[in-house]
């Protein structure tokens, strides 16, 4: 219980914020607006990087709550409760119930797990249904067989892949399964060979929730909008940015940095791990064969990419951790790992106390540090408070569990979470999700006033007390002020224009211009209509 209300902490306290939750939300809202959920939106364009499939969600949670400031957050909620609930079940079924136990534990304790069940991105769903997936193929594999098994994996592996691209990772599974049988071919077979067409109707079926009412829809008489659509978010943004992809370049090594940091406090204990790992793969341990095969597979496939970002191997996690959960209860009797989660709760406790001294004393150095984020000090004063508390807390939890470092890890990560999702993202909300800056904007042109969006984000756009005008997002900036010019020019005196100060034009009158402050390292001004005039008919080039 007090795993789930630390996850559930915040929820309804802060608004959408970058990088990914305004987009969703936006996209989410302009669904229910609209009544038309195949297709999300991002202002005026189709929004076609990502399937519609967490905005439904997100929708869904909506019309339950009525609230988008709780709704928004709740399908992350779920799904990681979903996935941890799943991690302690094939714990217990493989190796019994304490097993299950620090499997789940394991899981919840890990910076990135939390991080991401916290936040309105699309990655804690697919974690959800890649640990779904793999979770009925180990059952039918090594406790099975199991037809239904057979039949879920599929259909969550389907529905991943239409939530987030890489779902079928799961099914990779088979693959040293398959090494396991060259080496014990008296094994079970895993059911017989007809069974296994159950995975691939299962995955058509869980595909198809978005597949099939996208094909009935490109079959039908529709605009060339549609077919832009489905090229991009069938092709571009599966294959062609697997295979060339044109952002997120790094190097080959990338993950390992990324298990070593957003992996803590487990990443301290692989040292020991991955010996003890060896020795049971050499014996021919099914369990750990499999699980471990698997997620090296799916670490070759997110490092085969030119692109690569921290989440994208997150859906091995449960794995690693449902792989280290029967070591876990004779290593924390190891004066290795007691010392290591000791340190680790200890050093995150001393960096909470730095910073809150710091943040509450306003160093002349701090200011340039928090430069484009429009801080105000009470804001600051509050995370430096909030930090302060979270030092104190922590320090607290690790005497009085002083013999117990395993336990202590947990209470310090309920602890962290809630004074993250509670303290901290409240704090920064007004400034993160723009709403301070929007409320100004609104304030300043009056109620009258109509707001044109150049070069404008999402979070913008969603905390706009009224429904702004957008003249394209992947538009190019300069034809979005062709456009916004003509908008203004044909009510001047009621339009303006909000604007990234870095895109305006030089042939816009600058002594007009009203500076509306800043928000995510941009600063925003506001042109009124009357100040562009001069710009027309001419281009606009960009200073």
């Amino acid at each position: 219980m007090l795993i789930a209300l630390s996850l559930a902490a915040g929820i309804g306290m802060r608004a959408p914020s970058p990088p990914d939750e305004p987009r969703f939300v936006l996209a989410a809202r302009a669904m229910a607006a609209s009544g038309q959920w195949l297709l999300p939106h991002r202002g005026t364009e189709l929004y076609a990087e990502k399937p519609p499939v967490f905005m439904w969600l997100q929708l869904a949670s909506r019309a339950l709550l009525r609230d988008w400031d709780i709704a928004f957050l709740v399908p992350s909620l779920l799904a990681s409760l979903l996935t941890l609930w799943l991690t302690w079940d094939l714990g217990r079924r493989l190796w019994g119930r304490p097993v299950g136990r620090h499997a789940a534990l394991a899981l919840f304790c890990t910076i990135q797990f939390g991080l991401m069940a916290k936040r309105a991105q699309i990655d804690m769903v697919l974690v959800a249904m890649t640990t779904l997936s793999l979770w009925a193929m180990v059952r039918h594999l090594l406790l099975g067989p199991d037809r239904r098994c057979l039949l879920l994996a599929g259909f969550a592996a389907g529905l991943g892949t239409v939530t987030k691209g890489v779902g079928f990772l799961p099914l990779l599974v088979v693959i040293p399964w398959l090494l396991v049988r060259l080496r014990d071919p008296g094994r079970r077979p895993g059911g017989a060979a007809w069974q296994w067409t159950l995975v691939p109707a299962g995955f058509l079926a869980g595909a198809g929730v978005w597949l099939l009412p996208l094909g009935i829809a490109l079959l039908r008489p529709h605009g060339a909008e549609l077919d832009a659509y489905a090229r991009e978010i069938l092709l571009r943004q599966t294959g062609t940015r697997y295979l060339d992809s044109w952002h997120h370049l790094k190097p080959g090594w990338y993950y390992a940095q990324v298990i070593l940091t957003l992996w803590l406090p487990g990443s301290l204990l692989l040292p020991k791990l991955v010996p003890a790992w060896a020795r049971r793969t050499r014996r021919g341990d099914a369990r750990h064969i499999l699980l471990l095969g698997w997620v090296l597979l799916v670490l070759v496939f997110f490092s085969a990419t030119p692109g690569k970002r921290e989440v994208y191997i997150l859906p091995a996690l449960p794995a690693v951790c449902i792989a280290a959960a029967p070591l876990l209860g004779g290593m924390l009797r190891m004066r290795y790992a007691r010392l290591a989660l000791q340190g680790y709760v200890g050093a995150v406790g001393v960096v909470a106390v730095v910073l809150g001294a710091v943040l509450l004393f306003e160093p002349a150095w701090l200011a340039s540090s928090l430069a484009g984020r429009d801080l105000d000090h009470d804001a600051v004063h509050a995370l430096g408070a909030w930090m302060l508390g979270l030092g104190a807390g922590l320090a607290w939890m690790l005497d009085a569990n002083a013999r117990r470092p395993g336990r202590a890890t947990v209470l310090a990560t309920c602890l962290i979470w809630i004074v993250y999702g509670a303290g901290f993202m409240p704090a920064l909300d007004p400034f993160a999700s723009s709403s301070r800056l929007m409320g100004q904007v609104y304030q300043r042109i009056g109620p009258a006033a109509q707001l044109g969006l150049v070069d404008w984000c999402e979070q913008n756009f969603l905390q706009a007390p009224r429904t702004p005008v957008d003249f394209g997002f992947k538009v190019p900036v300069a034809e979005q002020w062709r456009r916004a010019s003509a908008w203004a020019e044909a009510a001047p005196a009621q339009r303006w224009i909000l604007a990234n100060a870095k895109t305006l034009p030089g042939c816009v009158d600058h002594a007009a211009v009203v500076e509306a402050g800043q928000s995510n390292r941009n600063t925003w001004v506001l042109v009124p209509g009357a100040a562009v005039e001069a710009c027309q008919p001419r281009a606009f080039p960009i200073n």
